[in-house]
């Protein structure tokens, strides 16, 4: 770096970082390796500060999560809510599960049943949009609840397992679609199976989640009623 080009300030002074210069250079680290390598002492290093700086800004590694989780909701697109109920609840759930599966490992973090009482209103948003659209079907609160956390389920497990199955760790020895010789069922014991044999890789990489969360929701809605 030239001297024209160098910082000013007092030497030794630590650089003035801001919210924003934490929350982006640690969602860069999670990107590169993930959210469970993240760390204070870490992020830190990459900012070019010391860590007792950085505990300035967030309180641990939890606090940090949080901070990336809310300011990320900020951004998720906001479907318009419009015509009956049930096809609210579907445009939330829709927008939830694609902000979710562009960030997965947002969904690992938010894998227990309490983070709903961690999170910042924007974040809550879609969450009110559900839960008002199954009390206006008709639902009690605890049908309403109960809605929520069967599509939350449903969009976290849809989202993890496509993840994880196209981000393989190193010395992940589990077999792949490609290793598993679907055509060797044994029809006498699996007849449904080996007549989709082969098949079965395709029919499991399709985008099923639109059809099912409606199956669902519907289904759902009109027991309640």
């Amino acid at each position: 770096m030239s001297p024209s080009a160098a910082p000013q300030g007092r030497t030794g002074r630590p650089p003035v970082t801001s919210r924003a210069q934490i929350l982006d250079s640690a969602r860069q680290l999670i990107d590169q390796d993930g959210w469970e390598k993240l760390t204070i002492r870490r992020l830190a290093a990459e900012l070019g500060i010391g860590a007792t700086t950085l505990y300035h800004h967030v309180r641990d590694k939890e606090d940090l999560l949080l901070l990336l989780l809310n300011a990320y909701a900020e951004q998720i697109p906001r479907p318009e809510l419009t015509g009956e109920p049930g096809d609210r609840i579907v445009a939330a759930a829709t927008a939830l599960h694609d902000g979710l599966a562009a960030w997965p490992w947002a969904a690992e973090v938010l894998t227990a049943d309490g983070f709903v009482g961690l999170l910042g209103e924007p974040a809550l948003e879609l969450v009110e949009t559900i839960v008002a659209g199954a009390v206006d079907c008709g639902c009690t609160p605890a049908q309403a609840v109960d809605l929520f956390r069967g599509i939350w389920y449903y969009t976290v497990g849809e989202i993890l397992v496509r993840s994880h199955s196209d981000r393989r760790r190193p010395g992940d020895d589990r077999p792949r679609y490609s290793d598993i010789d679907f055509g060797s069922f044994d029809a006498s014991r699996l007849p449904h199976l080996a007549a989709i044999g082969e098949q079965w890789p395709d029919l499991a990489a399709r985008n099923t989640y639109p059809e099912g969360l409606r199956a669902f929701v519907g289904g759902f809605l009109s027991k309640a009623r």
